[in-house]
C-alpha cells in the first residue's frame, strides 16, 4: 500500500489493475516509481485497441506519441522531478478541443483534413500537470446531437449495452472512460453534452459555471452558453481536473470574472445544506424507475445532514427549449459563414436542417430568445434564495438505440435532456453523478445544480453519494 499525494488518508493497492485506479492513485504510483508511466499508457492503449471495434470511442488515436510522452515522464521522475498532479495519467480529449498536430474534425466530413496548429489552453494546463493524451474521442457533427453518430466516424456505442447510445455530444469520451480507456477525460457541454453521456455511462461530469474553465474558441465570448468540463469515475479525480483546468484567460471574457479556488482536498459535511427537488424538469415526464432511483439517492444525502427538501416550482424551467432552439440554431447557422457554402454538401442531413432553421430566424427572434434567457436566469436565481442546491434526474429516460439521431432542435431532445440545456442558458454549474442502475442494467444519473461559482458545493454533494464500483463487461 502507498499513500496518495494530496490525499494522505487514502491508500493505494499497488497490486490492483492500474486501469481501475483513480487518476490520483495512478499519479501517486508513477511519482513514487512503483509504476512506470509507459506501462500505464501501454496498458491503456491495449484496452483502447481491444475495444475499438465494439465501442468506436477514439477516432483520432495518438498512441505512438503518447508512449514517447510517457517515457519523458518516467525520465523526469528518475531525475527526481515531480511532473505534476497528473503525473503520467493517460486521458482523452473530445475531438474539437485542440491539441497541436492532431486532426480537429468535430465529427464532420467538411473538417476531415483539418489539423490543429496549437493546443487549446485547457489542454496546455493539463499537459503541464503531467497528463498524457492517448487520443481524441468521437462526437456527432459539430456537437449538434446528444447521441454520438456521424457520417465521418460512424456509430459510437455504450459499454454497458452495445446496442444503446452513450449519449452525446461527448459520447466518445464517456464511452472510453467507462470502459477503462483513460482514467479522466475532457468534453464540452453546450446543451447537456457532458452530463447526458455521463448519465448514460455511469460516470461523473461537471459543467462548470460559464467561464469558470476558459472556452477561448467559442465564437461569441460575451454570449457564451457552452463550457469545457472534466469527466471522471470518482469525485476526487473530477475535483483535481477542475482545479487544473479552471482560471481566467485573456481570450475568454467571462473567465475574467471567475476566481480560482485553492481549497485543500477533502469535503465539508452536508449539515444544513438545503436541496430543492424538481421532479419533472420543464414539465416533461420522467420514467418511474429513474425517478425512484434518484429519490433513493437523495435519502442518502438526507442521512448525511442535508435538510429542507422542498419541491420547487414545477414551472421553473418551462419554455427553456423554445429559447434554446433559437439561440443554438442561430449559432450553428454561423458555420455557413465560417466554412463557406461548399462545406454544406459534406454535412449530414440533420446538421443541414439545424443550419437552415437558424438561417430562418430573424434578428428580432434572436433578441426575444436572448431576453428569454435572462428571464430564465432570474427565475433560477430566485429559486436559490430558498435552497442551496437544485436536484433532478439528469435524463428523463434511459439511453435509446446507438444509431438513433437526437439533434438539439428536435422534440425528442427537448424531452430527454429537459434538465440539461436550461442551465447552459443560465450559466449555473451542474454535475451529473451516477446513482444506480435500472432493472435492465443501465446506469442512472442524478443532477445537482449550484449557484454561480459554487462548484465546491456540488463536489461535496457528489462525495456524499456512494460511488458505484461496478464496471461494464466488454
Amino acid at each position: 500500500m502507498t499513500a496518495v499525494h494530496g490525499y494522505p488518508d487514502k491508500q493505494v493497492n499497488v497490486d490492483a489493475d492500474p486501469l481501475h485506479l483513480s487518476a490520483v492513485a495512478q499519479a501517486a504510483l508513477v511519482r513514487e516509481g512503483r509504476l512506470t508511466a509507459e506501462t500505464l499508457v501501454r496498458r491503456t492503449i491495449e484496452r483502447a485497441q481491444e475495444t475499438a471495434s465494439r465501442l468506436n470511442a477514439i477516432v483520432v488515436p495518438r498512441y505512438d506519441r503518447a508512449v514517447d510522452e510517457a517515457r519523458n515522464i518516467d525520465a523526469a521522475v528518475a531525475r527526481g522531478v515531480d511532473p505534476g498532479p497528473l503525473c503520467g495519467v493517460p486521458m482523452t480529449l473530445k475531438d474539437g478541443i485542440a491539441s497541436a498536430g492532431d486532426r480537429q474534425t468535430l465529427g464532420s466530413r467538411s473538417m476531415a483534413d483539418v489539423v490543429a496548429e496549437r493546443d487549446d489552453l485547457v489542454w496546455t494546463r493539463l499537459k503541464s500537470a503531467g497528463a498524457i493524451l492517448i487520443g481524441k474521442t468521437a462526437t456527432p457533427e459539430f456537437y449538434h446531437e446528444v447521441t454520438t453518430t456521424s457520417d465521418l466516424h460512424g456509430v459510437t456505442r455504450n459499454p454497458w449495452a452495445l446496442d444503446r447510445t452513450p449519449g452525446g455530444s461527448s459520447g466518445g469520451a464517456a464511452a472510453a472512460l467507462a470502459a477503462g480507456i483513460g482514467s479522466v477525460a475532457v468534453g464540452s457541454d453546450g446543451g447537456g453534452s457532458l452530463r447526458c453521456p455521463a448519465a448514460c455511462t455511469g460516470i461523473l461530469a461537471l459543467k462548470p459555471t460559464v467561464g469558470r474553465i476558459p472556452h477561448e474558441n467559442f465564437p461569441d465570448t460575451f454570449g457564451n452558453y457552452s463550457s469545457i468540463g472534466p469527466m471522471a469515475r470518482c469525485v476526487e479525480d473530477l475535483e483535481m481536473m477542475f482545479a487544473i483546468m479552471a482560471g481566467p484567460a485573456d481570450r475568454d471574457a467571462l473567465s475574467l470574472l471567475a476566481s480560482i479556488d485553492n481549497q485543500a482536498p477533502g469535503h465539508a459535511d452536508l449539515i444544513g445544506t438545503s436541496v430543492g427537488w424538481l421532479a419533472q424538469p420543464g414539465g416533461y415526464p420522467v420514467d418511474r424507475e429513474i425517478q425512484d432511483i434518484c429519490c433513493f439517492a437523495l435519502q442518502t444525502l438526507k442521512r448525511d445532514g442535508a435538510s429542507s427538501w422542498p419541491d420547487l416550482d414545477p414551472k421553473l424551467l418551462d419554455g427553456a427549449h423554445d429559447i434554446y432552439r433559437v439561440i443554438s440554431a442561430v449559432g450553428h447557422a454561423g458555420r455557413l459563414r465560417q466554412l463557406g457554402s461548399k462545406s454544406r454538401a459534406l454535412w449530414g442531413d440533420t446538421f443541414r436542417e439545424i443550419v437552415d432553421l437558424g438561417m430562418s430566424y430573424s434578428a428580432a427572434d434572436l433578441a426575444i430568445a436572448q431576453d428569454g434567457r435572462t428571464v430564465l436566469f432570474r427565475r433560477v436565481q430566485h429559486a436559490f434564495r430558498t435552497v442551496d442546491v437544485i436536484a433532478m434526474p439528469t435524463l428523463t429516460r434511459s439511453p435509446g438505440p446507438a444509431e438513433q439521431s437526437c439533434p438539439v432542435h428536435g422534440e425528442d431532445y427537448a424531452a430527454w435532456a429537459a434538465a440539461l440545456y436550461p442551465f447552459n442558458l443560465t450559466g449555473h454549474p451542474a454535475i451529473s453523478v451516477p446513482c444506480g442502475f435500472t432493472s435492465a442494467g443501465l446506469p442512472v444519473g442524478i443532477q445537482f445544480v449550484g449557484r454561480w461559482h459554487e462548484e465546491w458545493r456540488l463536489f461535496d454533494i457528489a462525495a456524499g453519494l456512494p460511488q458505484t464500483m461496478r464496471r461494464p463487461q466488454l
